[in-house]
């Protein structure tokens, strides 16, 4: 009988700890899993601080606050290392003072201590500064889709590099800042590539619209390429083909756009003069050819009668 109690007993206290055991692991992992979001939360909270602070530093111009955010190892894609990217942005603020940002963090993945963030960014200004060719007002808008490289660098995060995957800006000056106008151009191209750049104006019934495509580098400093104006065709449009180039650079592809207006000043004689001016610039960056792929010979396929075709 005292076995029999003894064997009950024991095949209970079993039975009642296999599932405390089993409870324990489950709260234990719960609680681990609970531990890490928190962490990944407060990192990404940390991470986000970063881009409020950055916007704050830029819309204040605080040029000393801004450097500090960034490595001293920072490098951008187009091979801009932090004293080029700071000179620019020190460049940029000094022609439009008053300029604006906004940024708009659409993801932030973390790994170790790297981190990725994914933007929207807008940027805006307006110029009293005339133009080398009309004595007007310019509107300043830029738009980029970025991706940020981050480093923990002594507890503290630090942005390390960026990616411009998408970046158009317009600069227009008088009549031009009411007329839509866009430029359209690959995002992505490989090296020695072909490709077109379209320019496409909604065009006043009254007024004459002359614009020229071109391509240029991202260098420094920057070696503009010659302009050739035409008249717009009655379609509105204008097209130039290009060649990505093979110098490992990426490219904008901009456009030159003169609004005039005539006005006749006797029966025979008429007074033409520029009334709106526009710049237009979009992002092509350009893959660079890799030379070391190798592709294997297609293997020998054979035919319906059993012969081999290569």
């Amino acid at each position: 009988m005292k076995r029999i109690l003894f064997f009950v007993t024991l095949l209970s206290v079993l039975v009642l700890n296999v599932p405390q055991y089993a409870q324990a692991g489950i709260i234990a992992d719960y609680k681990a899993r609970v531990s890490e979001s928190r962490q990944i939360k407060n990192t990404e909270k940390e991470i986000r601080e970063v881009f409020k602070t950055q916007d704050k530093y830029t819309n204040s111009y605080d040029f000393d606050g801004l450097y500090r955010l960034y490595s001293d190892d920072f490098m951008n894609c187009d091979g801009y290392n932090k004293e080029v990217y700071f000179k620019l942005i020190k460049e940029t603020w000094e022609t439009y003072p008053e300029i604006t940002y906004q940024t708009e963090i659409v993801n932030v993945n973390v790994t170790s201590n790297f981190a990725t963030v994914e933007t929207f960014e807008t940027a805006f200004a307006v110029t009293e500064e005339d133009s080398e060719y009309i004595s007007a007002v310019g509107e300043l808008r830029s738009e980029a889709h970025c991706i940020y490289h981050l480093k923990r660098d002594k507890g503290r995060w630090l942005i390390s590099g960026e990616d411009i995957l998408d970046e158009r800006s317009s600069l227009k000056y008088g009549d031009a800042r009411f007329i839509k106008m866009e430029l359209n151009a690959p995002t992505l191209i490989g090296a020695g590539q072909d490709y077109s750049a379209e320019l496409k104006v909604d065009m006043p019934a009254d007024q004459i619209v002359i614009a020229s495509i071109a391509s240029e580098k991202i260098i420094q400093p920057v070696e503009p390429a010659p302009e050739r104006y035409r008249k717009l065709p009655s379609d509105q449009i204008l097209e130039r083909l290009f060649v990505a180039n093979k110098d490992n650079v990426n490219e904008y592809s901009i456009a030159s756009v003169g609004v005039t207006r005539t006005e006749p000043l006797d029966e025979e004689n008429v007074k033409v003069y520029m009334n709106g001016l526009a710049f237009l610039m979009t992002r092509v960056n350009v893959v660079p050819k890799n030379n070391f792929i190798k592709m294997d010979e297609k293997p020998a396929v054979k035919d319906v009668k059993g012969g081999e075709t290569k």
